[in-house]
């Protein structure tokens, strides 16, 4: 029998969070989908309003008025299901997006790329549940301790994001290119640890989720049989027909090959994995002119940025797969054909 993934008041039948993907690749849509399948679906907080009118000329009001119609459509098309946030610690008006999520309804935000120091202030009072990120059981203790220390409180959840993760990952350039090197299961056993120890200080449980490179049935078995409340699948989930992305994105997936897929170098400094394409070999050679500055990511200097990262993914979204960064996960070449979210979820689970 699949056992449920609790988190304080909130229950999910289905032990899987949808990682939380932007630019526009999981809103409403796919969300949605995942937490009326019995998992908790996230929408990306990441330039979430890039299709709004006046997302060029009012792109904070655009993002927040976004948010909000997302998470509530969300809400509705799930049936009340568990519908969550992720949130860049990096990203600019972060206050500004968590506060805005709370107004609309949200139960929970996972928040990483940086340490979410005032989180637990900003739902202070409410029934919002809070996750930190972490790929380290340092960074899972220096979370705790702070939020211990200074609010009195601690995470609801933690996610363990492992190195073979799409997207933004917390680990440097040289550990990624010594990948085998990388003892995640090690850091994950230390991590539950961590837990425990916050959890029984504030009498609660604190489960802990395993992210990164999560594709297959036994994948799933490995680390809930390894002391996982339940894991994270992003990649899976972009081949899916309820996917927020354009066709053209999904196909890149399952047309990818192993060779395909790399380490990048995003604008603001942190590596990422992405699809092999015309654009990053083009960006290699020469600096595209930048026209618009959406002043999205707080390390970002729009004078010395190799590219627009916001643009570049904002492409990836509208299916302009040649002038994209196309983020993935490290088995995205896996993936043969585009799935339903109940399918994807039916196969992961398959072992449980």
């Amino acid at each position: 029998m699949i056992k449920s993934l609790i988190i304080g008041d909130l229950v999910a039948k289905i032990p899987i969070i949808q990682g939380g993907m932007g630019v526009g690749i999981s809103r409403s849509s796919l969300a949605s989908a995942v937490a009326k399948a019995g998992g908790i679906g996230i929408i990306s907080g990441a330039q979430v309003g890039y299709d709004e009118d006046d997302f060029e000329s009012n792109t904070l009001a655009a993002n927040l008025r976004a948010l909000r119609k997302h998470i509530h459509k969300a809400k509705q098309d799930s049936l009340g299901g568990v519908i969550g946030l992720n949130l860049m610690v990096a990203m600019n008006n972060y206050e500004d997006h968590v506060k805005e999520a709370i107004s609309a309804g949200v139960d929970l935000i996972i928040s990483g790329a940086g340490l979410p120091t005032k989180l637990p202030s900003f739902v202070k009072n409410t029934t919002v549940k809070i996750a930190p990120i972490v790929s380290t059981s340092k960074a899972a203790s220096v979370i705790l301790k702070m939020w211990d220390r200074k609010e009195n409180a601690t995470a609801d959840l933690i996610v363990v994001e492992g190195p073979k993760a799409g997207g933004h990952l917390g680990y440097s350039n040289d550990e990624l290119d010594n990948i085998d090197d990388i003892n995640y299961d090690e850091e994950f056993i230390k991590i539950l640890e961590v837990a425990k120890t916050y959890g029984e200080k504030y009498n609660k449980e604190i489960p802990v989720v395993a992210a990164g490179g999560i594709s297959s049935p036994s994948d799933v078995k490995k680390y809930i049989d390894l002391g996982a409340s339940g894991v994270q699948v992003g990649t899976r989930f972009v081949a899916t027909h309820e996917c927020d992305a354009h066709e053209n994105f999904k196909m890149k997936y399952v047309n990818a090959t192993e060779d395909d897929i790399q380490i990048v170098k995003s604008p603001v400094g942190l590596p990422g994995r992405a699809i092999k394409n015309k654009f990053l070999d083009e960006v290699s050679i020469s600096r595209p002119k930048i026209t618009k500055c959406y002043n999205c990511l707080i390390p970002c200097n729009p004078k010395d940025t190799p590219y627009c990262i916001s643009k570049a993914l904002i492409n990836a979204a509208k299916g302009d797969i040649d002038n994209a960064l196309l983020f993935c996960g490290n088995d995205a070449y896996k993936v043969d054909r585009l799935y339903s979210v109940d399918e994807v979820i039916k196969e992961l689970t398959s072992m449980l």
